[in-house]
């Protein structure tokens, strides 16, 4: 069986925490941010966890598991 390839996107956005989770970053972070408050940009710099709904897409394409 050849090997499952990591989606080359994927490993730029993504990284394992210690216990296993997923990290992320927020979105709306990049431009156009003269209209946005200062307590939403400050929030946003801040790291998420991928959600459970999304979490078996994620670690498909970052060839986690299975």
């Amino acid at each position: 069986m050849p090997k499952v390839k990591t989606n080359s996107s994927a490993k730029k956005r993504f990284s394992l925490t210690g216990t296993g989770k997923i990290k992320r970053k927020h979105a709306y972070k990049s431009h156009i941010l003269t209209k946005m408050s200062t307590k939403r940009k400050r929030n946003l710099t801040r790291s998420g966890l991928v959600s459970d709904a999304d979490l078996g897409n994620v670690k498909r394409m970052l060839a986690i598991g299975k």
